[in-house]
């Protein structure tokens, strides 16, 4: 069970760090909407590829603009917290209890 505890430790270690560049992917990208960026920078494109089909998930069920704000980077960053504090400390938990400490 010892393997199974590090394995499960390194996934959600592995999990973490990724959820951590993605929020930061979405607050660059949110930053950078408030001015007029040009659409052909490779930087732009690569944001707007990374954030935009989670935001069309999340505005197809949510209505996610209030007074011309667009919110859904707000709620994708909930979620990441959300995923961080229950997916990945479960897991960690998981863990720690499978290599008995």
């Amino acid at each position: 069970m010892f393997i199974l505890g590090n394995f499960l430790e390194a996934v959600a270690k592995v999990l973490d760090i990724a959820l951590t560049i993605y929020m930061w992917i979405v607050i660059i990208s949110a930053l950078i909407s408030w001015v007029n960026p040009d659409p052909y920078n490779p930087i732009v494109r690569f944001l707007r590829n990374a954030t935009e089909p989670v935001y069309r998930k999340i505005r197809k069920y949510i209505p996610t603009y209030f007074g011309g704000i667009d919110i859904a980077p707000v709620i994708v960053i909930l979620l990441i917290v959300f995923l961080q504090i229950f997916l990945v400390n479960s897991l960690l938990g998981l863990a720690y209890k499978l290599k008995g400490y």
